[in-house]
């Protein structure tokens, strides 16, 4: 039926005008942005994914620069059990040199006066620190702490902050040992130049196993009770006469050994951690990559088919514009009817 109040055809034209060049715009916006998900009503679903897997990419990437710091720290650790390494070979060094039986008095005095440095600078080896955090613990027995290696925080490893004087040797290196037992196997206990040994007071053997100090050898006028007092001949140390006038220096000479063993296992466990961190940073690199592809799937844009896609809604939108123009026109037809 030709009407003159209507004109469904140009309607009908316009209306599919009208999502053409909608089309065309979203298209548009999808191939400027690169973007898949524009608006979140284009995939609300997906949206929501992506920027889960977006924060979880983020996560994964900040804890990898906090295992690169970790490495960085255990880095710095090793530097300062290097230099107690050599500084330990050097007082073993020092105690051989201090058995020469052609050397008098004076020329051990002058190894210990080295030898006491050296002690000094052992000990500040123990008070080093990275970024204001200690390198070494302050509690003998060390600690450690725990460092996540996994963007969620459910997988971790330890990191150990060894106190230089955890061992019984490093300790007696430090700052000395009273012998309690004679050669061949003495048993020792921590030098004091402040506090008495008492009944109870942990002693150590050279096998690593340790005792208690019985009442009698609390009370042994020989031990060693103060920094002033030098009368015991088992003294390995004392603040005023050094820690190389001993009677006994082939049982100091095995304790130094035992102490470069100590540094040198606490070094080993320096080295077991890094390489551990450096797997878990690698695992972490590797999963920024597959979390990154993973949500580049989901919000990213195909080109290529968005490409097609654009070239179709331009034709579309081209030929909605004609036929609307010849919708239009169609009416004039009725011009001329009336006429007659």
């Amino acid at each position: 039926m030709i009407s003159i109040n209507v004109n469904p055809a140009a309607s009908g034209a316009g209306l599919n005008l009208g999502k053409s060049n909608d089309a065309l715009q979203k298209s548009l916006s999808r191939l400027s942005s690169g973007r898949r998900i524009v608006n979140s009503s284009d995939d609300a679903g997906g949206l929501a994914v992506s920027m889960k897997m977006a924060a979880a990419q983020k996560r994964t990437e900040a804890t990898a620069i906090n295992l690169r710091n970790i490495q960085s720290y255990l880095d710095t650790q090793d530097g300062a059990f290097k230099i107690a390494d050599k500084v330990l070979s050097r007082m073993s060094e020092l105690t051989t040199l201090a058995r020469d039986v052609t050397k008098n008095s004076g020329d051990v005095e002058n190894y210990d006066k080295e030898f006491q440095n050296l002690q000094t600078q052992l000990t500040s080896l123990g008070t080093e620190k990275f970024n204001g955090v200690s390198l070494f613990s302050t509690v003998s027995a060390g600690s450690v702490f725990t460092v996540p290696t996994s963007e969620d925080g459910s997988q971790s490893t330890s990191v150990t902050k060894a106190s230089m004087d955890s061992d019984p040797a490093v300790s007696m290196m430090i700052g000395g040992f009273v012998q309690i037992n004679g050669a061949p196997t003495p048993e020792y206990v921590p030098f004091s130049s402040t506090t008495p040994y008492n009944s109870g007071t942990t002693v150590y053997k050279l096998d690593g196993s340790t005792r208690s100090m019985t009442v009698a050898e609390a009370t042994d006028a020989n031990l060693i009770r103060s920094g002033t007092d030098t009368s015991s001949a088992n003294a390995v140390a004392s603040a005023i006469d050094g820690a190389l006038d001993y009677d006994n220096s082939a049982s100091f000479a095995y304790i130094s050994q035992m102490a470069l063993q100590q540094v040198a296992d606490m070094r080993a466990q320096n080295g077991a951690e890094m390489s551990r961190v450096n797997f878990a940073q690698d695992l972490l690199n590797i999963n920024a990559i597959n979390l990154e592809a993973a949500n580049s799937r989901i919000i990213d844009v195909d080109v290529a088919a968005e490409s097609s896609q654009l070239a179709r809604f331009q034709i579309l939108q081209q030929a909605g514009t004609a036929m609307l123009a010849q919708a239009n026109t169609s009416q004039q037809s009725l011009v001329r009817l009336l006429q007659g």
